[in-house]
């Protein structure tokens, strides 16, 4: 051990300091962490009944955000049968997997703009109807 006055002496109450400000910051980050998995489990259908929780959250997303990007760009340029694929999936809660195949250049667009919004809510690729198979 080196006597207290050396330069090389371990600075004991900076370094309990140090130690104390990161276990603070682990404790927040984790209480953090639990505090927003309880609220998911609170706020998760669980599984249970799937008109409630984020399934039917994601398909009422889903109708605004296609509702807002067909008011925005029009029908114009877009199939039928793309259209009424669309609100086959829609009726369905978003439960239903159907490729909805964007054949036309201005369906691709929609599909991407309806895709990229969706996903910057939260939702995930696989959630969505858009597919060529």
């Amino acid at each position: 051990m080196l006597p207290p006055g050396s330069s090389n002496a371990i600075d004991t109450p900076g370094m309990i300091h140090s130690m104390s400000r990161i276990l603070h910051a682990s404790f927040i980050t984790f209480w953090l962490l639990g505090s927003a998995l309880a609220q998911e489990a609170a706020t998760s259908d669980g599984g249970g009944d799937r008109a409630s929780g984020w399934p039917a959250k994601k398909c009422l997303l889903f109708r605004q955000i296609t509702d807002e990007a067909l008011a925005r760009i029009g029908v114009e340029g877009m199939g039928p049968a793309f259209l009424e694929k669309q609100e086959r999936f829609i009726a369905s809660g978003c439960l239903m997997r159907i490729a909805i195949c964007p054949t036309a250049p201005k369906e691709l667009d929609y599909a991407n703009l309806v895709s990229l919004q969706m996903m910057n809510a939260g939702a995930t690729g696989s959630f969505l109807p858009f597919a060529c198979r």
